[in-house]
């Protein structure tokens, strides 16, 4: 009978063996079966993420949208509970993680990261416990479109996956230049996912080009002041510190996104940047959220960089199980500070400059030359496998360049429907102007306006000088009011403020307001600039002066005409005038909005 039990318990280990090796096998990822050298196709990608939450109760498959080739968007979503709603979740006491890939979808290290990372919990039960406090969002794909434009040749300095997908969307966008704009489809997507989530934190995969160096990963997020003191000192006190040596034990020493003063010279020092909303660890900043950009290296093999990400995401998602009432908190905190009134009494920078301080860095590199090319005749920088480290200078100082004060309210005129309908994608609260209403307002007047020669994510951009000025005008009923006492407060900043980094008004939304849409004859004009003079004394000394001054102006009758017309009754006042009102006193805003 001893035997019998023995022979059988070995059998039944032998059963078990041989079925965990078979599960093992069934749940490879394409990505796996391929030795490392592959990533799927979106079908495939789609067909994975479903199997995972059809054997998981852990796991949600979901959409969040529809590309504008009539693709799905797909998410994943990850919760010990099972829980698969924004609303669900905040009433847990979970912090949401998302994991975005693909946004880039030729750099896609990140899909493939995340679905090992991902079956290994739900699946093998691997690391399983840091889903206690944490629910993740996965996104293996954003530009779905993108990713399909599948070939071996999309991605010219990258070293694999064997085939890619490509940069921009079908409509051409990069996505990563679009979350404040939200001109593409699956941005307008993004943003009502994000906005109903608010994920404590977000990271973005992607792959690097640039110079060479040793660094498999390297990686970027906000400390320098878009996000409010207490979550920046978070990153810097407990995240970093902890993240950095763990990165550094599996293999992977983390080093700040890697940007030359002098392209391709390490020698010449590293330089840093405040990221501006139009990116995406730059957008969830002013929504007061970490935003965590990953980048690998572009000549490191698939199976490296991919491992990096993981490893990356997964001392992530430990920090966060660690740290979730802490980080909530403090998010907590930043959203009741950004909307208090004690925030709008202080300056609100909407850009910053690099100070000339920076600090001394270990980097680890390659050794190069820098030839003149016989081909080009230009600089040729040629890296050999010699490493090396210098000591360089990292000029990541920065300090307020253009601020402003922030008011109690913007108010928007109803007519600007393509402006309102971006506006709501952000998540921004507002109020409906009941009636027509004159109100004291706060706003700019234009001028020296030049677009740029040539299109910016479909937008020819704008440079311009501005005065500001107060007066009363006229809103008609439907006016969008947008009071600033809410934690999108920063959002609404830059997209409202005309010299914030990535306005719409910078975009080009408003560009209408600079042209004249009536017009006077030449001969009309000659007759009344006449009687203008004769009857302006003020006038006529002006013209005077303006024609010795200034000989081409003197020397050009459509100037001269034009001149007298923008001072006649019959110029239209609007132009050059920024529709939009900035409303400082609390006692209107109280008035129009009760």
């Amino acid at each position: 009978m001893l035997r019998f039990r023995i022979v059988f318990g070995l059998g039944f280990l032998a059963i078990n063996f041989l079925f965990g090796q078979q599960a093992s096998s069934d749940w490879q990822t394409y990505y796996e079966k391929s030795n490392f050298k592959a990533t799927p196709r979106y079908t495939e990608t789609v067909e994975f993420c479903k199997r995972l939450a059809d054997a998981s109760p852990m796991v949600t498959y979901t959409t969040f949208g529809t590309s504008p080739q009539g693709r799905d968007l797909p998410l994943l979503i990850v919760d010990k509970n099972g829980n698969a709603t924004a609303g669900q979740v905040r009433r847990s006491s979970n912090v949401v993680f998302l994991i975005q890939a693909g946004i880039h979808s030729g750099e896609i290290d990140g899909k493939d990261a995340g679905l090992t990372l991902i079956r290994d919990m739900v699946i093998y039960g691997k690391n399983k416990d840091l889903l206690d406090h944490v629910t993740l969002l996965f996104m293996p794909i954003f530009s779905v479109d993108g990713h399909e434009r599948f070939s071996a040749y999309n991605r010219f300095n990258q070293n694999g996956p064997e085939e890619m997908g490509w940069r921009v969307t079908a409509q051409n966008y990069n996505l990563n230049r679009d979350y404040l704009k939200a001109d593409s489809p699956e941005m307008q997507a993004w943003l009502k996912l994000y906005n109903k989530w608010l994920p404590e934190f977000f990271a973005d995969c992607h792959v690097t080009d640039g110079a060479d160096y040793q660094y498999a990963i390297t990686y970027k997020i906000d400390q320098y002041g878009l996000l409010e003191k207490p979550v920046i000192d978070w990153i810097g006190q407990s995240y970093l510190p902890t993240v950095k040596p763990a990165m550094e034990e599996v293999g992977f020493p983390l080093q700040e996104y890697i940007s030359f003063k002098k392209a391709h010279d390490p020698k010449s020092g590293m330089s840093s940047w405040v990221t501006p909303p139009r990116l995406s660890d730059g957008y969830v900043a002013i929504q007061n959220r970490p935003g965590l950009l990953i980048e690998t290296h572009m000549f490191k093999d698939y199976k490296t960089r991919v491992s990096a990400t993981y490893a990356l995401l997964l001392n992530t998602i430990k920090v966060l199980n660690r740290d979730y009432t802490k980080l909530r908190d403090l998010i907590s905190a930043a959203d009741i500070h950004i909307a208090s009134e004690k925030f709008r009494t202080n300056p609100f920078t909407l850009k910053y400059k690099a100070s000339a301080d920076s600090s001394w860095i270990n980097f680890a590199g390659y050794s190069y030359s820098k030839e003149k090319s016989d081909l080009t005749g230009g600089d040729w920088y040629r890296y050999t496998k010699d490493t090396v480290t210098w000591k360089i200078p990292f000029f990541n100082k920065f300090e307020s360049d253009i601020q402003v004060k922030l008011p109690e309210a913007y108010i928007i005129p109803v007519e600007w429907t393509q402006v309102i309908e971006r506006i709501k994608l952000h998540g921004i609260d507002y109020k409906i102007l009941r009636e027509d209403k004159k109100i004291k307002v706060a706003s700019y007047t234009f001028s020296n306006e030049k677009w740029s020669a040539r299109p910016y994510e479909n937008h020819h951009t704008l440079t311009f000088d501005m005065t500001e000025k107060e007066e009363e005008r006229t809103f008609p009923k439907g006016s969008y009011i947008i009071p600033m006492n809410q934690q999108t407060a920063k959002v609404i900043a830059n997209i409202l403020e005309p010299r914030a980094r990535d306005s719409f008004f910078f975009w080009g939304f408003f560009d209408s307001i600079f042209e004249v849409k009536e017009y006077v004859e030449d001969y009309v004009m000659e007759d009344y600039a006449r009687f203008m003079l004769s009857s302006d004394a003020d006038l006529k000394k002006e013209f005077e002066t303006k024609m010795a001054a200034d000989s081409a102006f003197a020397k050009s009758p459509k100037k001269i005409i034009r001149w007298f017309y923008e001072r006649s009754p019959y110029w239209d006042k609007r132009i050059n005038t920024y529709p939009v009102g900035k409303i400082f006193d609390k006692t209107v805003l109280d008035q129009i909005t009760k």
